[in-house]
């Protein structure tokens, strides 16, 4: 068994799409008028604006936070505080269980949580 897609639901997905391929540094790819892909690993990370796919509701924000390992976490900190500290919700900081992390919501109201790649922890033989 292998997770291989997480949907981000959002609003606008022009907007979303630049966002994704500023915060992520991948350009993605369009799959439909309102879905656009971002290969993460083997994981796809799917932006969904159901309005501009034809579908007759409105995103909404998911329950809790998705979690995406990165090589350069302070970057991308660094890089999410310059456009809007309003989406930041905590500085990086070492959690109880050991991962170097910040958490974050997108402008959809996405909860992500970026974790350093060297302190992933799984919880699992990790």
């Amino acid at each position: 068994m292998k997770l291989y897609r997480v949907i981000l639901p959002v609003s606008d997905i022009e907007e979303a799409t630049v966002f994704y391929r500023k915060l992520l540094n991948i350009e993605g790819k369009r799959v439909s008028t309102g879905r656009h892909y971002f290969d993460c690993d083997g994981t796809i990370l799917a932006c969904f604006d159901p309005k501009a796919d034809g579908d007759n509701y409105e995103a909404q924000p998911n329950p809790d936070y998705i979690y995406i390992s990165v090589a350069n976490l302070e970057e991308i900190f660094e890089k999410v505080c310059q456009w809007n500290t309003a989406l930041v919700k905590a500085t990086i900081k070492v959690q109880p269980w050991g991962e170097k992390s910040f958490y974050m919501k997108d402008p959809y109201g996405n909860p992500i949580c970026f974790v350093d790649e060297k302190t992933v922890f799984r919880g699992l033989n990790n």
